[in-house]
């Protein structure tokens, strides 16, 4: 699975303002409801189910990285897509650290596979430092939706 399987690149946001985790998962939500991957009458219930999964454990994997997602009977397909903040935001991760890349997933619950592919072509391409630098650096959302087109063409791992 590529990233361009799921990704809303009209949902991309390069410069979150959010300061805290439940901040940050609104924040991104918000530009997944207005590039139309989730529906307003959903949006609420979108927001509870990722953060309900955050507290079963953190999403932030480490290195900078999280990847809050959840299943969700309002979706048909698997939606997402990427954050970047530039100041970092303390997001429980494993590591301790602050958090600067976000990749929020929504699957529906009679597509776990997708799901599952979704989650490890991210933790695939997260272990590139060099994609990740990038991603990190990126200060709009065109460079994030380069840097994933490149990271689907295979120009970062090997």
């Amino acid at each position: 699975m590529k990233f361009a399987d799921f990704v809303n690149n009209d949902a991309i946001k390069a410069d979150l303002e959010a300061d805290d985790k439940e901040g940050v998962i609104r924040e991104v939500a918000t530009a997944l409801l207005q590039a139309g991957s989730i529906e307003e009458a959903e949006f609420e219930g979108v927001v509870q189910a990722i953060l309900k999964r955050e507290e079963l454990g953190s999403t932030g994997i480490g290195r900078g990285v999280a990847v809050p997602h959840t299943k969700h009977p309002s979706v048909d397909r698997l939606v997402g897509t990427v954050g970047v903040s530039a100041q970092g935001v303390d997001f429980d991760s494993l590591d301790g650290e602050k958090v600067h890349l976000f990749f929020l997933l929504i699957s529906p619950p009679d597509r776990p596979g997708d799901h599952l592919r979704a989650l490890e072509n991210i933790s695939r391409q997260l272990r590139d430092d060099t994609f990740c630098r990038f991603l990190k650096q990126s200060k709009a959302a065109s460079d994030i939706q380069q840097l994933l087109e490149e990271a689907d063409n295979n120009q970062f791992v090997s």
